[in-house]
């Protein structure tokens, strides 16, 4: 396997063992940052926003980090840089970028929604086209991804729906929720993992490995049947937002260790389609019915195969059977993992087929024991060669 891809699950684990109850936000930064996206997170002070994405940047190392908290009294000069005096004694409106914005890979900025106008226009630009104008000239930026955080959503009749439009992906955040993960924070005990590192070059080898993983003809009509059936509840995201949405199935897949991307993998279009929030409940679950399908499928079929298994292992009683048997539910088991991988929203329905293909393994492999104990005992007392004995005993 490709080094930066191993270093790159190594990173997904090592953030989530970070970052509690944060599964779902680890997974979306890092696949803005291999699509080259803009991801959003919206939630109260205090859920590590700021903090997941200060880890990332310190992860890959090589990029310049930006980070900003916006107010409404927040200026140019604060996320763009300040005008050059020499220049200005020049009659030359130029602005010093340095440690800015500007020369930023990665971006985040805190409050988002409370950018004023003054900011706003070259901060879209900038965010959009990857360019910022100074002294009227346009100049290319390496910015990779800007993550926005917010307490709220914007109201209406700010002015800010250009803005929000230009995250690709957009999360909710609350409070860690279970317990015993609350009690783990605040020992912090997230702070003894050891977080792995990575190249800016390592990072650029992955974005160029993500737009050539493969998309088949089936996840294109799959998306067609999602945007008719958006259409038909009377919501429309753009053709540009679903053209941009191949490069987050791209990075999804990659980030799951494939080449090609899957149908589950259009789970993570529930974060992206809907355009007010009065449409995402709608948006998540048309998006999670096409995405699921294939997921319930799958654990369908690994279901049955497994009962099939032990009902095999139970008929053919012989030591040879068993060790067949043990070695299917391995690889039934194997596949349950590659599938949670794939389609986290139906975890709860995995681990419970893992507890039950892990019990069904267990019983063949105890029964198997215990036929060669008895098989060897017999031989022992017969003086005989045979290999066969009974494999269940019920």
């Amino acid at each position: 396997m490709n080094s930066s891809l191993l270093k790159l699950h190594e990173i997904k684990r090592a953030l989530n063992e970070k970052f509690y109850e944060r599964e779902s936000e680890v997974e979306g930064i890092l696949v803005a940052l291999l699509a080259r996206q803009h991801m959003l997170m919206i939630g109260p002070a205090g859920t590590a926003k700021s903090a997941l994405s200060a880890e990332l940047a310190k992860i890959v190392q090589g990029t310049e980090y930006f980070q900003w908290l916006l107010t409404r009294f927040s200026t140019p000069e604060e996320v763009f840089g300040p005008l050059s005096l020499k220049d200005l004694e020049e009659g030359v409106y130029k602005r010093n970028t340095a440690t800015k914005m500007p020369e930023a890979h990665l971006v985040f900025l805190d409050e988002i929604f409370k950018a004023n106008s003054a900011i706003l226009n070259s901060l879209l630009t900038l965010i959009n086209e990857r360019l910022f104008y100074n002294d009227g000239s346009p100049i290319e930026v390496p910015l990779m991804s800007v993550i926005g955080a917010s307490n709220e959503y914007p109201e209406d009749g700010e002015g800010l729906e250009a803005l929000f439009d230009r995250f690709l992906l957009r999360f909710e955040i609350d409070f860690i929720a279970d317990e015993s993960n609350f009690v783990s924070m605040m020992k912090d005990e997230g702070a003894a993992v050891e977080m792995p590192a990575m190249q800016l070059d390592e990072l650029v080898q992955l974005q160029e490995l993500t737009d050539q993983v493969k998309i088949p003809d089936e996840v294109y009509e799959t998306l067609s049947f999602i945007r008719r059936e958006l259409q038909d509840e009377g919501i429309q995201p753009s053709d540009r937002r679903f053209k941009q949405s191949l490069g987050i199935l791209q990075a999804k897949a990659l980030i799951n260790q494939r080449e090609t991307v899957q149908i589950a993998d259009l789970a993570i279009l529930e974060n992206a389609l809907w355009e007010t929030l009065d449409q995402k409940e709608a948006v998540s679950n048309i998006v999670r019915k096409y995405a699921k399908d294939h997921a319930a499928q799958t654990l369908a079929s690994i279901e049955t195969e497994a009962n099939e298994v032990f009902d095999a292992a139970k008929r053919d009683q012989s030591t040879e059977a068993g060790m067949e048997a043990i070695q299917k539910f391995q690889s039934l088991a194997d596949d349950l993992l590659k599938l949670k991988e794939t389609a986290p929203n139906r975890a709860e329905e995995i681990d419970r087929l893992q507890t039950q293909v892990n019990t069904m393994k267990n019983e063949v492999e105890s029964s198997r024991l215990d036929v060669e104990y008895l098989g060897a005992t017999n031989q022992k007392k017969n003086g005989t060669d045979d290999q066969h004995g009974v494999f269940f005993r019920m």
